[in-house]
């Protein structure tokens, strides 16, 4: 009597493999205080884009290292956004506020690089943006605010008729 069903079949449709890079921006061990004492969790601030104009930022928090990881990884793929382009650049200049932080963007021409540095320089690179110049106007060194602040300039973007 043979069977015609493997030990190991797949159950459903099979998913097509995605083609997003994900970059770990920012881990923090973080806790609060209760009665019984401190309680330890991780924040974890990830950034995952598929170089081709799609775009996302989670923030998540969790027991472990890779609970975390893996909650702001699937937020960053529920609020992906597509970044309009020009090339391999950005149509227009655009500032945008987020909390304290002030980022700038500029298109450049072909060939000149992407000029940006920290946190701003992942999510341009992920989003697939090449020759970009951007410049943080505030003080702080807050990399979720400065990742946020770069989301928020991104999505301020019209494309060029």
């Amino acid at each position: 009597m043979e069977k015609s069903f493997s030990k190991f079949r797949r159950r459903g449709p099979e998913r097509p493999k995605d083609d997003f890079e994900s970059k770990l921006l920012d881990l923090a061990r973080i806790s609060h205080t209760r009665a019984g004492g401190r309680k330890m969790r991780f924040r974890s601030v990830v950034v995952i884009g598929d170089k081709k104009g799609k775009v996302g930022l989670g923030i998540a928090k969790g027991q472990d290292v890779a609970a975390s990881v893996e909650k702001a990884t699937r937020l960053a793929r529920k609020h992906l956004i597509q970044v309009p382009m020009s090339g391999e650049t950005i149509p227009h200049e655009v500032i945008s506020k987020v909390g304290a932080s002030r980022i700038l963007l500029r298109p450049q021409r072909r060939g000149r690089g992407l000029v940006a540095g920290g946190t701003v320089r992942v999510v341009c690179s992920l989003a697939g943006i090449k020759d970009i110049s951007s410049k943080v106007l505030s003080r702080t060194g807050n990399k979720i605010n400065n990742a946020r602040a770069t989301i928020e300039a991104l999505k301020k973007l019209k494309e060029r008729k």
